[in-house]
């Protein structure tokens, strides 16, 4: 059995940069947004969104569903990084400085 630890955990980041400028355009930015949000991505910026994939190997769902709902034009970047660097992230707003949300409780069975 393997042991999971924050080295071995993964957050799987979603970048873009899609085109606004017609209305079809701004049509599928939403679009994509709101997609994101439904399969559980949380906002850390208008175009950066994260989610908790547990291992690498179970984060190919969530590749094959942001592939599969990409609009037709724009780019659009996919990063990974252990649940210890997300923990590390620090986050400044309104020059206040805190962490990001705080990842999923994880159990310990003894």
């Amino acid at each position: 059995m393997i042991k999971l630890t924050g080295y071995k955990l993964m957050w799987m980041m979603v970048m873009f940069d899609l085109p606004t400028e017609t209305k079809q355009e701004r049509r599928f930015a939403t679009q994509f947004r709101t997609f994101l949000q439904k399969n559980g991505f949380e906002k850390v910026q208008w175009s950066v969104y994260v989610q908790f994939t547990g291992t690498l190997e179970s984060s190919q769902k969530y590749i094959s569903a942001v592939k599969n709902n990409c609009p037709p034009v724009g780019d659009i970047n996919i990063l990974f990084f252990t649940d210890k660097q997300f923990s590390n992230i620090i986050h400044i707003s309104n020059r206040d400085t805190g962490k990001l949300k705080e990842a999923p409780a994880q159990f310990e069975l003894f």
